[in-house]
């Protein structure tokens, strides 16, 4: 992606911009200053202009389309989002030793922040079905992800974020979803995605859930993300963090060993789950 820039007025660049992001989906800072041969400083301030009049959604790191052409409303990133049935059927087995492995990074007397995701309902049951756990205050914005854990009280408390229903993943999200996570100081959080890349972080395909992430993120001590091995390698569209912002990495067997030693080599504990 190299542009030609030097000597075109500030609006034109900026209406280039606007078209790179919206053809790309996401694009990073250090990306565009590259093709426009601009400062980082210069390109901050194009996206802040750009967010202002609607043409982009500014976020860490770089700036994401508003919309891209000929995409339905479910499909990011060149990925159709599955639905949380769908889900399920994914790699049922891993995403079960996935979660039983997760579990047992839990104590007594702990709060956890629970996402929502198939992969932390994996999570859940293994609370749940772990006996010596008590007196753990459980917060998720999964409504699957309450019901199973129903069967824990009066064990465990379990807290529901509140927020707006998106329905095709039973989830909660803003408006409304992150006002109890900002009155939260909890011990660990452990977040679902779509992707994990050396580089890239930890994505996801939806905007608003992955806002949730960032605020979970926030308002915990410790980030464990849980993602099966399809999930590893890949770079979907709203970005969650970097790896280096996350914690621990707990994924299954099916995982590229490659790029597992990669995201080990920025630092990232990486736990991998053996299927019983």
């Amino acid at each position: 992606m190299m542009l030609e820039s030097e000597g075109v007025p500030a609006e034109e660049r900026r209406l280039r911009i606007a078209a790179t992001v919206e053809k790309h989906g996401f694009v990073h800072i250090g990306d565009l200053a590259e093709a426009f041969g601009i400062s980082r400083v210069t390109v901050r301030a194009d996206l802040d202009s750009l967010e202002k009049q609607g043409r982009l959604h500014r976020v860490r790191g770089g700036a994401l389309a508003t919309h891209r052409t000929g995409l339905p409303a479910s499909r990011a990133g060149g990925t159709i989002e599955s639905t949380f049935e769908e889900a399920l059927d994914a790699a049922g087995e891993e995403k079960a030793a996935i979660g039983l492995l997760a579990a047992q990074m839990v104590s007594p007397g702990e709060s956890v922040i629970l996402d929502a995701g198939t992969t932390t309902l994996a999570v859940a049951e293994a609370l749940v079905a772990r006996a010596d756990l008590r007196d753990v205050v459980v917060i998720t914005n999964g409504l699957s992800h309450a019901l199973v854990l129903e069967q824990a009280v009066p064990r465990y408390t379990v807290v529901v974020s509140g927020g707006t229903l998106r329905p095709l993943q039973h989830s909660l999200i803003n408006p409304l979803a992150g006002g109890i996570l900002g009155q939260i100081n909890a011990d660990t959080v452990f977040l679902g995605c779509n992707g994990v890349h050396p580089s890239r972080g930890v994505t996801n395909l939806n905007l608003p859930e992955a806002e949730m992430k960032q605020l979970m993120m926030r308002s915990s001590a410790r980030t464990v993300v849980v993602a099966d091995g399809s999930k590893i390698g890949r770079v979907e569209l709203a970005p969650v963090c970097q790896l280096d912002q996350a914690d621990v990495l707990v994924t299954g067997r099916s995982a590229d060993e490659r790029v597992l030693q990669e995201c080990r080599d920025t630092g990232l504990e990486v736990e991998v789950a053996d299927e019983r």
